[in-house]
C-alpha cells in the first residue's frame, strides 16, 4: 500500500499548491484556465478511446450504465454531497465550477489509464510500486493545475484514489486473472469516453451529467466475458 499512501499524499500537495495560486486568480483568468483543461480533457479522451478495440464492448457498458445511472441518479446526489461540502468548507468558487464536477474530473484523470490498473497489480502481486511512484509524480502536477481551475472539489478525489488503488493492491492476486490486456484496454476506452464529455462540459460545450455515466466501467469485465462467449 505504500505507493498508493505516495500517491495520495502527492495528490494532496498538488491541490495545496493549486489552492495557494488560486487566490490571486481573477475570474476571466479562472474561465480561461477551465477552458484550456476542458481542451486537454478532451485530447486525453481521445486518445484513450483509441485503446479499444470492440466497439459492442463500448456501447453495451456506455448504454446499460448509463442507464443503471440514471435510475439511481448518481449525478444529483454527488451534487448534494457537493453542496453539502462546500457549505460545509465554505469555500466559495470563484470560477462558478461546482464541488461535484470537480471532484469527478479528478477522479477520472486520477484512477483512468492502464498505469493505474496494472500498477495496483504489480504493486499487489510483486510488491513493486514503481509505476505508482511514477504516477504519484504525474498526479503532483495534475492536481495542482486542476484545483487551480476547478477549485477546491478536487482535493475529495483523494478519496477516490485510495479507495481504488487500495483495492486493486488488496485484490490483486484475484483480479489478475480477471483484468486481461483486452479488458484494461476496453476500460481505458470507456472512462476515456467519460473523460471526453467532461472536456466538453468544462470547455462550457455541454452539460452531460457523467456520475451516470460512471456504474459502466464496472459493466466492462462482464460486458467483455460476455461478447467473448458469443
Amino acid at each position: 500500500m505504500l505507493g498508493v499512501i505516495v500517491n495520495v499524499i502527492t495528490v494532496l500537495i498538488g491541490c495545496t499548491i493549486g489552492l495557494i495560486f488560486r487566490k490571486g486568480i481573477s475570474q476571466k483568468i479562472s474561465t480561461a484556465a477551465m477552458t484550456a483543461i476542458g481542451l486537454c480533457n478532451l485530447c486525453i479522451g481521445v486518445a484513450g478511446m483509441m485503446e479499444g478495440n470492440n466497439a459492442i464492448v463500448l456501447i453495451v457498458s456506455m448504454v446499460l450504465g448509463t442507464i443503471i445511472g440514471t435510475a439511481i441518479d448518481i449525478d444529483s446526489k454527488l451534487n448534494s454531497f457537493g453542496d453539502k461540502a462546500s457549505a460545509r468548507f465554505k469555500r466559495a468558487d470563484s470560477s462558478g465550477s461546482h464541488v461535484s464536477e470537480a471532484f469527478i474530473t479528478a477522479s477520472l484523470v486520477f484512477c483512468v489509464g492502464s498505469m493505474t490498473i496494472l500498477g495496483g497489480l504489480n504493486a499487489g502481486i510483486k510488491g513493486d510500486n514503481t509505476l505508482y511512484y511514477t504516477k504519484a509524480v504525474l498526479d503532483l502536477i495534475s492536481s495542482a493545475m486542476l484545483t487551480t481551475s476547478l477549485g477546491f472539489g478536487v482535493v475529495f478525489a483523494v478519496i477516490t484514489v485510495f479507495v481504488y488503488q487500495g483495492a486493486l493492491v488488496l485484490l490483486a492476486s484475484l483480479l489478475a486473472p480477471v483484468l486481461t490486456t483486452a479488458i484494461i484496454a476496453e476500460l481505458n476506452c470507456v472512462g476515456s469516453v467519460m473523460i471526453f464529455a467532461l472536456g466538453l462540459n468544462l470547455a462550457g460545450v455541454s452539460k452531460f451529467k457523467v456520475a451516470n455515466f460512471l456504474p459502466a466501467i464496472v459493466l466492462v469485465p462482464l460486458v467483455c466475458a460476455l461478447v467473448s462467449l458469443i
